[in-house]
């Protein structure tokens, strides 16, 4: 029997065998083997359900030929199921000869083309969105899977997302694959999980040139790390599990309110704080917008479980209806310098841990969160006023902390 995959696709391969998520985001580096999985495990698929058809789609069509229609042609091969599949070039497609199921290829240069996709016979069981972060957002996925995947009896259809995670925190797909979406499956690879004699030693020498000439390059392009730009804010964020067990032994917390307008959310953080360990824990999170005064004041006491919530000043009104619904909501002093001061304490940490799962917003705005660039795109000194709601509420949370350190500073210079 071949090996189809490496060990590391293992209990990827047996979550998608019993179905338990609807969407497979399979993100990684340059020759980490994903392609080539998700190829080989949806012909295995399709010939375990003989109703079941593929429709694969690219940005670009032009790009699909040799790209992913080799894959699935090298994953046939492998599987030795070459004799059975048809393969078409005008269109592109692959069919099964004894069932006729096929395996399509689109490019989604307009994504409400796909209404016009239809199958005499069977289903789509599948839908694969390759290099997906070439997509320009969710939206393009989302219009696309409601008219390819119209229901089925037989089984459940599956969504897989392969991509390279772009550089910067901000991309639209890095952003998304850290929201918690219970019918999501995250998965991560690199190529040192695969055997070396798969990926051949001048694809290694490459990867280790490149690492020894340009670590953080090769972090990005070979392990599919997301290092930034170079212009992110917060540089000592960790992105890591969170539990509760842990949770418990932290034993000061402090919480933050930052109001929204408008369309911006209300944004109420709750944080750990190791002043030992100069570590910052982000603990709980509710994002919301238009939020009636009842539903926020709600929030607040499941979250600060009584204790005093920093609030932002700006709204005095909405602090004092709060109080009058039994929230202990202090306002934040603010004045001049107070926002590149509160940036500062963050930046000065040891770490701000984050759980991605546990506070996805959080996650989100922190890890993405980048300095201002002029029109030639050399980066300012300055902070962007926009993404940054838990910011904000992170800062008032730590409010007190912020102060003492400024005190401190002051009293130096004197």
């Amino acid at each position: 029997m071949i090996r189809a995959w490496s060990e590391n696709f293992n209990a990827l391969s047996l979550d998608i065998d019993r179905e338990r998520h609807a969407e497979y985001w399979l993100g990684g580096g340059r020759g980490s083997g994903k392609s080539m999985f998700l190829a080989r495990k949806i012909l295995l698929g399709m010939l375990a359900h003989p109703g079941a058809s593929c429709v694969v789609y690219r940005k670009v069509a032009a790009t699909l030929r040799q790209s992913v229609y080799e894959e699935f042609a090298k994953a046939a091969d492998a599987l030795g199921i070459r004799p059975w599949c048809v393969f078409r070039l005008s269109p592109l497609e692959i069919r099964f000869r004894p069932t006729g199921q096929r395996i399509l290829f689109r490019g989604a240069d307009d994504p409400s083309k796909s209404k016009s996709i239809t199958l005499a016979h069977g289903y789509f069981g599948y839908l694969w969105f390759e290099e997906a972060s070439e997509f320009d957002g969710m939206e393009d996925i989302r219009t696309i899977r409601a008219s390819v995947l119209r229901g089925s009896s037989e089984q459940r259809q599956l969504t897989f997302l392969s991509y390279n995670p772009p550089v910067s925190a901000r991309n639209w797909i890095n952003g998304e694959s850290l929201r918690e979406a219970p019918e999501r499956l995250v998965h991560h690879s690199d190529y040192r999980s695969l055997p070396r004699e798969w990926i051949g030693q001048d694809f290694i020498a490459a990867a280790e040139a490149l690492r020894d000439a340009n670590e953080r390059a090769y972090r990005h392009m070979y392990l599919g790390e997301v290092t930034g730009t170079g212009g992110q804010v917060f540089d000592n964020i960790v992105l890591r599990a969170l539990p509760e067990a842990e949770i418990d032994t932290l034993g000061r917390f402090c919480n933050g309110l930052d109001f929204g307008f408008a369309n911006d959310p209300d944004a109420l953080t709750r944080w750990a704080y190791s002043p030992q360990l100069r570590t910052l824990y982000a603990v709980a999170e509710f994002v919301a917008s238009h939020n009636s005064t009842d539903t926020l004041a709600e929030k607040v006491k499941q979250i600060a479980k009584g204790e005093i919530v920093w609030a932002d000043s700006e709204d005095a009104r909405t602090i004092a209806e709060l109080k009058r619904r039994g929230v202990s909501a202090v306002a934040v002093k603010k004045g001049p310098g107070s926002v590149k001061a509160g940036i500062k304490w963050m930046q000065d940490l040891a770490a701000i841990v984050i759980d991605p799962g546990r506070t996805p917003n959080i996650a989100r705005e922190f890890s993405g969160y980048e300095y201002t660039r002029d029109r030639n795109g050399n980066l300012l000194p300055d902070v962007p006023d926009k993404d940054n709601h838990t910011i904000d509420s992170g800062r008032y949370a730590m409010n007190q902390q912020i102060l003492q350190r400024i005190a401190r500073t002051r009293s130096d210079l004197t």
